[in-house]
């Protein structure tokens, strides 16, 4: 049985050909999109449907017999219920007017509001918490970024105020010793006239005895 012939299949029960059309896109649809948002569909007495996740793993060509990796996949699972299994191995009989004795639903529970509500609720609370680790991350970042570029500022201070201090040094040296060296070579100045003054006399002295 393909899609078309299951709608002509329900399309008594249902009023006409394209509500049946209509009811049979609307529960694939809904069943597709919980699997694929990984949410488990379970229809009681038939089965389950959910989305499971299958590794990394080596399998081989087998055309050519070569190992090949295959890359990390989810695929849509389907296991059938006890009820359909029974149905299918024979151990229970088809009920009579082409109805399968598939349990009831309770009331209210196929209303679609409660479940399309939990589901936007949950994709909301998901982006919420998405947006605020976001907006942590960039706090802590930018907390980050500005305890560097005051860091480097203190490093840089430092070193320009030592700079100074190393050079104020520097220059209070030189002129302690430029004041140090000024009166030492006053007083060397003044020796050295004296000397020559008496060289001078004791020249005079020695030419006048010779003369003598």
């Amino acid at each position: 049985m393909n899609k078309a012939q299951l709608v002509e299949a329900i399309a008594d029960k249902l009023g006409g050909r394209q509500q049946a059309a209509d009811a049979v896109d609307a529960v694939l649809d809904a069943m597709v999109r919980s699997v694929v948002a990984g949410e488990r569909v379970s229809v009681t007495g038939f089965g389950s449907f959910e989305k499971v996740d299958r590794p990394a793993r080596y399998a081989r060509n087998p055309q050519t017999g070569e190992r090949v990796r295959v890359k990390k996949t989810s695929v849509p699972r389907f296991r059938a219920g006890q009820g359909f299994k029974d149905l299918v191995a024979g151990t229970k009989k088809l009920p009579k007017g082409g109805e399968v004795s598939v349990k009831k639903a309770p009331k209210g529970s196929l209303s679609g509001g409660v479940t399309a509500k939990k589901a936007t609720t949950k994709k909301a609370a998901a982006k919420k918490a998405a947006a605020k680790r976001t907006a942590a991350k960039k706090t802590v970042a930018k907390k980050a970024t500005a305890a560097k570029k005051a860091a480097a500022k203190k490093t840089t201070t430092a070193k320009k105020t030592a700079a100074k201090k190393t050079a104020a040094k520097k220059t209070a040296a030189k002129k302690a010793t430029a004041k140090k060296t000024a009166p030492a070579k006053k007083a060397a100045a003044k020796k050295a006239p004296a000397r020559k003054a008496s060289a001078r006399k004791t020249t005079a002295k020695k030419t006048t005895a010779r003369k003598k």
